[in-house]
């Protein structure tokens, strides 16, 4: 709303600033080129000057609000043609009339050559530099027009835009959230037949994650830290069902608490860190970094790759997380934020690589 009202405020002084330029052109500056303001001009003429004003802005804003849209914008531009060769028309009878009715061109007669009859012959100069300021104010009116419909159009196509943005992203995170439920969920379930205790401890973890994802999930944005946070709790969660062939090095750095980001950004990938890189017979190693710096956030993993059971639930989801947080990033940061991922030749690791600048 306030974007709106400054644009319209700015609008009115542009428009107020212009007719003030030409009353001061018709008005001051065309006087006192005549003789440097020696002559005293007769009352007609001032008549005829705001007259001449008074016209202009009435043609200037019916061209604006009323045949530009009506025949130019609906593509009747031949139509359009016309009634502006007929306003011509209609403004040069205006323009004679009055002086006819104010005898304007009598006391100019008078004025500049008061030994010669007066023949009613009109002054051509004078006519054509009317028209010419006609043709002006239709054109300035005519391209204000156009300019103000295509910023209308332009603003309907961001707010589509913008809705369709937001929608997508509703539907994304609505996927990402039944995603990581059923994977945390099916951790715990598989933890109640080893460790009654510890699948305890994890639903009071769980619990306190899904306050996390029900009320910061929802917003657009969340604060860093508390997605820090959730990772710390993730991690926790995880740790529980990891066997001593796992070793998992994690480095999550302390972020300011003014930094913000989209709430659940990097839990796909930490989920395939544990959907893949897990062996029950092989010893691994999971890394996980969070560094930030400044305004940036580099974000990395590393596993091996080990192949899912093709009758587990994991091995459904076909990478549903990882296409949607890459969707995300692409909708949230476009110009702001690096992502590599893929398999290490040399080693043979999976790793993601992330950066996005948060300023």
């Amino acid at each position: 709303m306030l974007p709106n009202t400054r644009k319209r405020k700015l609008s009115i002084l542009v428009h107020l600033l212009g007719w003030i330029m030409l009353c001061v052109v018709l008005l001051i500056l065309s006087p006192l080129s005549w003789r440097m303001g020696e002559i005293e001009l007769p009352v007609q003429f001032w008549w005829k000057q705001i007259y001449l004003v008074g016209l202009l802005i009435l043609i200037f804003y019916l061209n604006a609000w009323g045949i530009v849209p009506k025949f130019l914008l609906k593509g009747r531009n031949y139509l359009y043609l016309l009634v502006i060769l007929l306003g011509a028309v209609l403004f040069y009878a205006l323009i004679f009339y009055f002086e006819q009715f104010t005898q304007y061109g009598v006391k100019m007669h008078e004025l500049f050559n008061p030994d010669k009859p007066y023949t009613g012959k009109r002054w051509v100069p004078g006519d054509v530099f009317q028209m010419l300021l006609y043709v002006i104010s239709i054109g300035l009116s005519t391209s204000v027009a156009l300019v103000e419909k295509w910023q209308k159009d332009e603003a309907f196509r961001g707010e589509l835009e913008r809705q369709r943005i937001n929608t997508e992203l509703s539907y994304l995170k609505a996927q990402i959230n039944p995603h990581f439920f059923f994977n945390t969920l099916n951790n715990i379930y598989s933890l109640t037949t080893l460790d009654v205790s510890k699948a305890q401890e994890a639903l009071l973890k769980l619990s306190r994650m899904m306050r996390y994802v029900l009320y910061e999930n929802q917003k657009d944005e969340t604060l860093l830290s508390k997605e820090v946070k959730f990772i710390e709790d993730y991690l926790e969660l995880m740790k529980m069902r990891l066997s001593q062939k796992v070793r998992l090095q994690v480095k999550l750095d302390e972020p300011k608490e003014d930094l913000v980001i989209a709430p659940m950004l990097f839990l796909p990938f930490l989920e395939n860190c544990f959907k893949h890189g897990i062996s029950s017979q092989q010893e691994t190693e999971i890394t996980i970094s969070l560094e930030v710096m400044g305004d940036t956030v580099f974000f990395e993993t590393k596993n091996a790759i080990f192949p899912v059971p093709p009758e587990s639930p994991e091995a459904q989801e076909n990478g549903i997380g990882l296409v949607n947080t890459q969707r995300r990033l692409a909708l949230l940061y476009p110009d702001k934020h690096r992502l590599k991922l893929g398999i290490d030749e040399a080693t043979g690791q999976y790793g993601v690589q992330l950066t996005i600048n948060l300023a």
